[in-house]
């Protein structure tokens, strides 16, 4: 039986098991899959030069023919060295190719190739070191340079593309109708899948990845426009506008900020609606978001109905508490604590408060969402920096009402076009100032020369009662030149912070330990945090009045400004000390942006400018698919254009069930690896 698009991906020829583990690992299961699986750069080898116009030391092509082949040299831990002598016709050059048998024996005594290698030796005698190479038959001269896994080898994933492109010849696939393609200047795809891998100019390259950009931003805003329809299922809490969150507001010690009133008229109008509120509340650190909450729970709790804000660690979870019961409690409203560490009668009377209908508000870690936690009538669920949690666990905790509203918190600013993609099944609450009386944050950018002057500064702080974060990129010493977080402390402990209690906080601690060492941090029985940017979301310790942060230029702006966050949270006026020997112009760039402005959603537009969307997009948390092959930052026409005809198919076929958009909507579930129609 021939192999189709969507075979497993052993069916093409030299694919067998082993290999197709491999191709597993980078996430191919199939043909179809393969030919998505998108080049990272290219091999021009057009640009060949003679073997005597070969640069030592670096990457050259090189036109050559074999003239003898030796037999492979075993040595020490079963290594393999294969050599050959080829000619350009003019000097001769070693090849050696380093445990790779098979690519050896695929080169032929007589045969010419294009090589593309490090070429290294002096005048007199000259070798390419394990070579990538094509035969002179070839047509294409760009060939494709894939991510890859060990195991596989370029001309492998080459070799079985091309095959997997014969079968794409056989089943066509086109995704979009040809007004479309016309009206957005776009290549039909069968040409653009050929030309991204097999390019016949770079042009021709240039042409089909905008095509596939353009797909993969136009099924992005297609998943997501789903998604927020499915969502818009009727609700059984359907709340009564009548009552008014005015006494709430009336009783808070302080008047809120433009940002955070408009946030509390967004939730209370959504909440009175039939379908279920799907938002995103998002503010800078210190924003006072959770203010805006505690108003969307009492409003909740006093039409009858139960609210519960789930929050990533204890720590957290005990903060919101304190919060959420500071401003409900004296309104009558029944808040309580539900994490792992809540244990025997204690936690039965409180499964059993929940259940009753007892309990208004619940607070807790992913222990409210536990089996055996039983809601009289949730109505409301609140999830605090939710990409920390797993899709399961958000799922699960919204399975426990009957279709609750929904409320997602995030203290990482994100540009307004890049939160339209990230979140765009939600709508966006955004508070963009922070409270009255609140102290910017003093920020200065220092070499390490100065490292001396800054910590008497830090002990000059601490002999005055503050406390102070020291945070390190890495965890343990490599051979890199950056701190390292646990010789770090060791160090700091006996000469710039001797005599002063210090602890160490890090990722790969279990989350008891650093749930330990956070609260002798909060508690003040600490003096200094000496961390990685585990930190970046967390605790607020209103007493911890200045920052360290080694290796700043490792860190990006959105990162540094998390960061910086920690501290400035008290009355006391803070500061923020970044420590960096770079002084290339993009570093020393970035630290006058951090010393200029304390404004989140400006240094996130600034990164995003910079960096690119990795920030964002990097670490996959937010459940999206990752871009394979679009750039937000780079693409934020193509990006445009993509909303607009999303905007115009979905008002044509909400739903995509019309013949004309059957394959794209397969392609755009594939996407998101669901039925997002479901």
């Amino acid at each position: 039986m021939s192999a189709t698009l969507f075979s497993d991906i052993e069916y093409l020829r030299g694919v067998g098991e082993a290999r197709g583990a491999k191709y597993r690992k980078l996430g191919i299961a199939c043909p179809y899959d393969l030919i998505y699986h998108i080049p990272r750069t290219y091999l021009d080898f057009r640009a060949f030069v003679p073997i005597c116009q070969a640069v030592l030391g670096e990457y050259n092509v090189l036109k050559l023919t074999i003239t003898s082949k030796m037999p492979p040299q075993r040595i020490r831990n079963g290594l393999v060295i294969c050599k050959a002598v080829a000619t350009d016709g003019m000097d001769d050059i070693l090849i050696t190719v380093y445990n790779n048998v098979y690519a050896f024996q695929a080169l032929k005594e007589g045969g010419t190739y294009y090589m593309h290698g490090k070429v290294s030796g002096n005048f007199l005698r000259r070798e390419i070191a394990s070579p990538t190479y094509i035969g002179v038959q070839e047509r294409v001269l760009i060939q494709p340079i894939y991510p890859l896994t060990q195991g596989l080898s370029v001309n492998m994933v080459r070799a079985n593309m091309q095959q997997a492109l014969e079968i794409l010849r056989k089943e066509p696939l086109e995704t979009l109708p040809e007004n479309i393609r016309r009206e957005y200047d776009l290549p039909p795809l069968m040409w653009a899948l050929e030309n991204i891998h097999f390019p016949s100019s770079d042009q021709a390259a240039e042409n089909a990845r905008r095509r596939l950009a353009f797909d993969e931003l136009l099924k992005l805003q297609l998943g997501m426009s789903l998604m927020k329809t499915r969502s818009r299922r009727n609700t059984a809490y359907q709340l009564d506008s009548r009552i008014s969150v005015k006494p709430y507001l009336d009783a808070l010690p302080f008047e809120m900020t433009a940002g955070q009133s408009k946030a509390v008229n967004d939730i209370i109008t959504d909440l009175c609606r039939n379908v279920p509120m799907n938002r995103l509340l998002q503010g800078d650190v210190g924003s006072g978001k959770t203010a805006v909450a505690a108003a969307a729970c009492y409003f909740t709790a006093k039409n009858g109905v139960q609210a519960a804000l789930m929050a990533p660690t204890e720590i957290l979870a005990s903060q919101h508490f304190k919060t959420l019961s500071g401003f409900l409690e004296p309104l009558g409203i029944r808040v309580c604590l539900l994490t792992g560490s809540v244990k025997g009668k204690k936690k039965t009377a409180i499964y059993e408060a929940i259940k009753s209908g007892d309990m208004d508000v619940i607070v807790g870690t992913h222990a409210i969402i536990q089996k055996d936690v039983e809601y009289k009538a949730l109505g409301l669920v609140i999830t605090d920096e939710q990409h920390r949690f797993g899709v399961a666990q958000r799922a699960a905790l919204a399975e426990k009402g009957d279709t609750p509203h929904k409320l997602v918190m995030s203290a990482t600013p994100i540009p307004r076009t890049l939160a339209l993609i990230i979140y765009g099944d939600l709508d966006i609450s955004a508070i963009t100032e922070l409270p009255k009386g609140r102290k910017p944050i003093k920020t200065f950018a220092v070499t390490g020369k100065l490292r001396q002057s800054a910590f008497g500064f830090v002990r000059e702080k601490l002999d005055m009662g503050y406390q102070a974060y020291v945070v390190c990129p890495m965890i343990e010493d490599s051979e890199s030149d950056l701190f390292a977080v646990k010789s770090y402390a060791e160090a700091a402990a006996k000469s710039d912070l001797k005599g002063y209690s210090t602890a160490l906080l890090h990722g790969k601690m279990k989350p008891a330990e650093k749930d330990k060492v956070m609260k002798e941090f909060h508690d003040g029985n600490v003096q200094v945090l000496i961390c990685t940017t585990v930190v970046e979301v967390g605790v607020d310790v209103p007493n911890a009045a200045v920052m360290v942060i080694e290796n700043a230029d490792r860190f990006g702006l959105s990162q540094l400004h998390q960061l910086r966050g920690r501290v400035g949270r008290g009355t006391a006026e803070s500061t923020c000390i970044l420590i960096t020997d770079n002084v290339s112009e993009d570093c020393v760039k970035r630290m006058k942006i951090m010393k200029a402005t304390n404004d989140g959603f400006r240094i996130s537009e600034e990164d995003l400018k910079m960096r690119g969307p990795g920030d964002f997009f990097g670490s996959a948390q937010h459940g999206l698919p990752p871009l394979k092959i679009a750039d937000i930052a780079l693409n934020t026409q193509l990006m445009n254009q993509a909303q607009k005809c999303a905007g115009e198919i979905l008002a044509a076929d909400p739903t995509l069930d019309l013949p004309a958009n059957r394959h794209l909507k397969f392609d755009t579930m594939r996407l998101f690896n669901k039925d997002i129609t479901g």
